[in-house]
């Protein structure tokens, strides 16, 4: 069983769908009559993307793109591109979905990324937000998050420890003894 890995359950099934549909409200203000390009990034957030954009009440298009900064528990420091997006977003406005911004690498990697591609906008939205990880010089911030977390290893809900835990349907915290092996 996954859940004797965890040591605390920091966000439950209930109060992450709660903050999805407030988000989704808010997101389809937002984004009425602008018939937005919503990209996730891979992989972690395919399962707060799938909420996500149901709880997006107006037209919007979807794609996915893949980068990679991590190996393990740590970040590399350096990001690529694995699967780039199949649709041009020239002139087209772009929500960021992403799992979690913490040392905020990728998540920049990204930004800047896309607003080489010449969109109307970008915008992003992060399930979670880790302040406390946050590299020395990152300035982005996303203009919407579900939840400011601790400085923990969290697992679940798409979030991962070497691929595993992502079906988890919370967020939990990892015992350290799982990942310090």
């Amino acid at each position: 069983m996954m859940e004797r890995d965890i040591k605390e359950i920091l966000l439950t099934e209930e109060q992450i769908q709660a903050r999805i549909a407030e988000l989704g409200a808010e997101l389809s203000r937002e984004y009425a009559d602008k018939n937005p390009v919503v990209i996730g990034v891979l992989k972690g957030v395919v399962v707060f993307y799938a909420d996500m954009v149901r709880k997006i009440t107006v037209p919007c298009e979807m794609d996915f793109m893949a980068i990679s900064s991590y190996s393990g528990t740590n970040s590399t420091g350096k990001a690529i591109v694995k699967k780039d997006i199949g649709v041009d977003i020239k002139g087209r406005h772009v929500l960021i979905l992403e799992d979690i911004y913490d040392t905020g690498n990728s998540l920049s990697f990204t930004y800047e990324y896309l607003m080489a591609k010449e969109p109307a906008s970008i915008k992003i939205c992060t399930l979670l937000d880790k302040p406390g990880r946050r590299k020395p010089g990152i300035t982005l911030q996303p203009e919407y998050v579900g939840f400011t977390i601790p400085n923990a290893f969290v697992v679940g809900y798409g979030l991962d420890y070497n691929e595993k835990y992502r079906n988890l349907p919370f967020v939990g915290i990892l015992k350290p003894e799982v990942y310090q092996k």
